[in-house]
């Protein structure tokens, strides 16, 4: 019965998530933390911003941890495939009517709807891991962290696998 729930909790995010990755992690995060409660939202961060610093579709890679967190290795298969099928098929179907309409007026408008979703999406997203650094190691640490995060990526204009890689490591050794 775990494999028919980790198969159901990612298929949904995956076959709801338009756009890739980013629109599926607020969805995936509802699943595993809020409904099954697999994880809490902080391992959930720290998967997340693990799976950011490695190369390879971010879903994919929250999938096969995930899975093989909550039923071992048939969990992270039966995950990895609850994730790649819905976009497998959809290609298969819907390639004939991609072609068709890929200059249509309506699935223009369609894209240009749903970009602000996915923006609200992460954006709650991005809160609710700000809060729970917050509550975990005070708002010094989590200010300094934000500036140090901001500062690098926008100004120095350092890869964001270096930055969160820095920001782990720094977890790791102060924030025990």
């Amino acid at each position: 019965m775990i494999l028919l729930h980790v198969f159901w909790a990612f298929f949904i995010p995956n076959i709801l998530g338009y756009g890739g990755g980013p629109p599926i992690i607020p969805l995936l995060q509802a699943e595993v933390v809020d409904h099954y409660g697999w994880m809490t939202l902080e391992q959930f961060g720290d998967v997340l911003a693990l799976g950011n610093a490695l190369p390879s579709p971010i879903a994919t890679k929250l999938a096969g941890y995930i899975g093989y967190q909550v039923a071992g290795i048939p969990g992270a298969i039966v995950a990895l495939i609850a994730t790649i099928a819905p976009t497998a098929i959809a290609m298969v179907i819907l390639y004939k009517f991609l072609h068709l309409f890929k200059n249509s007026p309506q699935v223009s408008a369609m894209t240009q709807i749903v970009r602000p979703i996915v923006a609200v999406l992460l954006g709650i997203l991005a809160f609710q891991f700000f809060a729970s650094a917050y509550e975990a190691t005070g708002i010094w640490q989590t200010a300094a962290l934000t500036a140090i995060s901001l500062l690098t990526l926008e100004k120095l204009k350092i890869h964001p696998g270096i930055v969160v890689a820095g920001a782990l490591v720094y977890g790791g050794v102060f924030l025990q």
